[in-house]
């Protein structure tokens, strides 16, 4: 017996409503977030790092939680209205901080002020417009294709699947655009990777000769356009080379608790 399953993804104007609420609280929080880290790397302002029992706390940890939030409220009380708004954007602003230190949790090293942290930038703005996407009623899926949930299914697995894959090879704005079109996550994951990305680092032995094409591809310090809109954002990246050279990504006071670079 096949069951007659219907996959509805279509928007109406509430949740459309809630998406914007989500969308607006996410570029303010991570444009906010920026202007503070910025500010306490520069030793300006009343800001400062938190910190407990010594160990450095992320603003992701705040953003985690924020998210876990918004998720349970929604999942068990399915509120309308007001609290439905309250929630989308307190669900937009926990991923605005999580997402912030996204560089973190792909490296598993705390690199937000190296040049690996831009990623961090790109993959909010993918993000972001995914939301203007849901604000406008785009549907990233089709809900009305005819090949059933299975099909759907597939796309978002084998298309998530690539995704990470581009994303381990420091590809992350194909790797995140490839969520919507998987032919771009194609194109990374079967590209060669970045010198930095943890793909390299498993599966490009010192000395071979993918992990040598792999810094011609790659210079250390290479420009492209991009990075000028993410310096604009982000603010501009250690020197590798030069005596700021620090783990601690918010650049604490010399008598501050040592900040946790996370696992190596």
């Amino acid at each position: 017996m096949n069951p007659d399953v219907n996959l509805d993804l279509g928007l109406d104007l509430e949740s459309r409503a809630a998406a914007a609420w989500m969308l607006g609280a996410f570029m303010v929080v991570f444009l906010a977030t920026r202007v503070i880290v910025r500010l306490i790397r520069a030793g300006k302002g009343p800001f400062r790092n938190q910190a407990i029992g010594g160990v450095h706390l992320h603003h992701l940890v705040w953003g985690i939680f924020l998210m876990l939030i918004a998720g349970v409220g929604e999942f068990t009380y399915q509120p309308d209205g007001p609290w439905l708004y309250v929630l989308a954007a307190a669900f937009g602003a926990g991923a605005a901080l999580t997402l912030d230190e996204f560089a973190l949790w792909l490296h598993l090293s705390d690199v937000y002020w190296e040049r690996e942290g831009r990623v961090s930038v790109d993959a909010v703005l993918v993000v972001g417009a995914l939301m203007a996407l849901l604000v406008v009623g785009v549907n990233p899926f089709d809900s009305d294709t005819n090949d059933g949930l299975v099909a759907v299914v597939i796309t978002i697995v084998s298309g998530g699947a690539l995704a990470v894959v581009a994303l381990f090879k420091g590809r992350p704005l194909l790797g995140l655009l490839g969520l919507l079109v998987p032919l771009l996550a194609l194109f990374a994951a079967v590209r060669l990777a970045r010198p930095t990305s943890p793909w390299a680092r498993w599966r490009y032995p010192e000395g071979s000769s993918k992990a040598l094409r792999s810094r011609r591809r790659f210079p250390e310090r290479d420009s492209r356009r991009w990075d000028a809109v993410v310096e604009a954002i982000a603010g501009r990246p250690n020197d590798p080379a030069g005596p700021d050279h620090s783990p601690d990504h918010d650049a604490p006071e010399a008598d501050s608790p040592r900040e946790q670079e996370g696992a190596r």
